[in-house]
């Protein structure tokens, strides 16, 4: 009898100083997938963050797969579900499936549409949703009305045409929601910005040429290239009818701190932005402010700090979609290992201000 408690003690002691066990006691759901674990008194094999009262040690056993535990004789436990595909991975093919649905729906399904579609209640839907992406369904739909709003109104359709072909139910909703995504009113977009004053100034600095543009609200563009005059284009195209002028004595005292941040990101001083795009862009532009100098961040783990580790692909849009070069350092996010993805002013510019961050 002695012997056999001293073996159990044993184990229990084994069980305790494997890592795999404070995984168990933390119910750490990264761990899913890494292995499972059986419990001799239940018969049954679960995951690591399985929800059920937690084992005694010395009952347990580590699988590296399923089918180890099923040829030990454990059966998957019916709380986590250990046979199926993570819960992770479930709520973000759910997710998936009901972004596809909702971009193909003519006008915004409601909450409890997509409950129905989804095979779920309302609260469920949302709960899981907001998980995954970070926004609510209705800020998703948002996000695609504005999209919308931007194609029909650069195609050249009118405000009122606009409106409907981008779901937008009433003129109070449309004009409420799309002035602050585009930075000025409707009119003003669909006609290239007219009537809308836009001051900039071009400088050199370590990087090459470099465009600072302001709108009333704040800084809208920071734009890095070899040649000034196609910097300049580019601000153009984008506001075609907008008022561009050089900026005066103030504003080139705000190009002066946009070049101080690019020289030297720790005493830079705070810049007035003007940052337009949709809720889930403006989400990820605000984790980057929060990346400090010298540090990196994998797409995978910026999309976690915004709380929403499926969106890896929707996060690496917003960062390619970001016009305001170093103020909002997209150049801080690199793939998985370490390797440097692509970035709107070059690669090598990328590379140079990592660097440069990395000595200070």
């Amino acid at each position: 009898m002695q012997g056999h408690t001293t073996a159990r003690a044993a184990r229990a002691a084994h069980i305790r100083n494997d890592p795999r066990w404070a995984a168990i006691i933390n119910k750490d759901a990264t761990a899913d997938g890494e292995f499972f674990f059986g419990v001799s008194t239940t018969g049954v094999y679960c995951r690591p963050s399985c929800g059920a009262r937690q084992p005694r040690p010395e009952n347990v056993s580590f699988f590296a797969t399923t089918a180890e535990a099923e040829a030990a004789g454990f059966r998957p436990c019916q709380r986590c579900q250990p046979d199926q595909p993570p819960l992770t991975q479930r709520h973000a093919a759910l997710v998936t499936a009901l972004c596809r649905h909702m971009e193909q729906a003519e006008t915004p399904p409601s909450l409890e549409s997509l409950a129905q579609h989804a095979g779920l209640s309302p609260w469920h839907v949302h709960r899981i949703f907001k998980a995954v992406t970070g926004l609510t369904p209705r800020q998703y739909a948002l996000g695609l009305r504005t999209a919308r709003l931007q194609a029909q109104l650069g195609s050249g359709k009118s405000v009122t045409d606009a409106l409907h072909a981008a779901g937008f139910g009433s003129a109070a909703g449309f004009y409420a929601a799309s002035t602050p995504a585009l930075g000025m009113s409707p009119r003003n977009y669909r006609r290239g910005g007219r009537d809308t004053d836009i001051h900039y100034a071009i400088g050199r600095c370590s990087l090459g040429a470099i465009l600072v543009a302001s709108s009333p609200t704040g800084i809208c563009a920071i734009s890095l290239g070899d040649a000034p005059e196609a910097l300049a284009n580019e601000l153009q195209s984008r506001f075609p009818q907008a008022r561009l002028s050089d900026g005066n004595a103030a504003f080139a005292e705000q190009l002066s701190q946009v070049i101080a941040l690019v020289e030297d990101p720790a005493k830079a001083s705070a810049l007035p932005l003007d940052i337009r795009g949709t809720a889930f862009q403006q989400r990820v532009w605000q984790a980057l402010q929060g990346i400090p100098p010298g540090t990196t961040l994998s797409y995978t783990e910026l999309a976690r700090r915004i709380g929403a580790p499926a969106a890896v692909r929707a996060v690496a849009s917003a960062c390619a979609a970001n016009v305001l070069a170093v103020a909002i350092p997209c150049h801080r996010v690199v793939r998985t290992d370490g390797a440097l993805a692509g970035y709107r002013w070059g690669v090598e510019r990328k590379r140079t201000l990592l660097e440069r961050e990395a000595e200070q």
